[in-house]
């Protein structure tokens, strides 16, 4: 089966594009890098001639609040149009868990009007929501960040490794379109403070974590529940302190 991953030189792209090789099916990686655009829709075409999948896990080149809704949507609108004439049977994307909760937070609103244009394409879909990548703590406490403490909202996290993230949407992408959504997360539900402390101090990181109700999320409150599953979610294998392990012995 050709499967084309748009993003797939990307953290979890490459990972998906390598799964989906040693299952045996033609995985392709298309980004900017290998001339395919698209929000510009520039080689799209092309990567998709007799393409039977589309996983699409792009990712902003900016943050900035109307950038990045531009981008998410350009480039939803510009992937169903070219899949609707290839002939594409399944598009899957990955998006966020809890996205709709935090519209405060811009990276999240934009993934929900990606959400919206995918639905409206008339191509088949399914649509994986991640909760945050373990892969992101890091940046997170660095955002975070105000002198020596880490100020983090007081809401419960339950991140999920890149890996998982690509296991999932291997199993997705060669599964029948559910034209609907499925939540993925990690093992692990604590308080958000608690797993950024707990990364810190496996890094020897100094810095004091916090709880602090006021602190944003990339501009968006964080509530009890705003980043976790409220319902039935997939799983991952692979736990903090696993992760963490394995991280620092590579």
């Amino acid at each position: 089966m050709k499967i084309v991953v748009i993003g797939g030189s990307g953290l979890i792209g490459s990972r998906l594009v390598t799964l989906l090789s040693k299952a045996g099916h033609q995985a392709i990686a298309a980004s900017p890098r290998s001339g395919v655009n698209s929000v510009t829709g520039e080689g799209l075409s092309d990567a998709l001639i007799d393409a039977e999948v589309v996983v699409d896990v792009t990712n902003a080149p900016s943050w900035e609040p109307q950038a990045v809704l531009d981008f998410f949507r350009a480039s939803a609108r510009q992937l169903g149009k070219a899949e609707v004439a290839a002939g594409v049977r399944h598009h899957v994307a990955l998006s966020i868990v809890g996205a709709e909760r935090m519209p405060e937070n811009a990276y999240f609103a934009a993934k929900v009007a990606q959400e919206e244009v995918i639905e409206a394409a008339g191509v088949p879909y399914t649509i994986v929501r991640a909760t945050q990548f373990m892969e992101f703590i890091g940046g997170i406490a660095d955002f975070s960040t105000d002198g020596t403490t880490v100020r983090i909202g007081d809401g419960l996290f339950q991140p999920i490794a890149a890996d998982d993230v690509a296991a999932n949407l291997a199993q997705v992408a060669l599964g029948a379109p559910l034209n609907g959504t499925v939540d993925i997360a990690g093992p692990d539900r604590a308080p958000f403070a608690e797993i950024v402390a707990r990364y810190l101090e496996s890094v020897r990181d100094p810095r004091t974590v916090v709880t602090d109700r006021d602190a944003r999320y990339y501009g968006g409150q964080v509530e009890a529940l705003s980043l976790v599953p409220l319902g039935d979610a997939r799983i991952g294998r692979i736990g903090l302190g696993q992760w963490l392990a394995r991280t620092h012995a590579e």
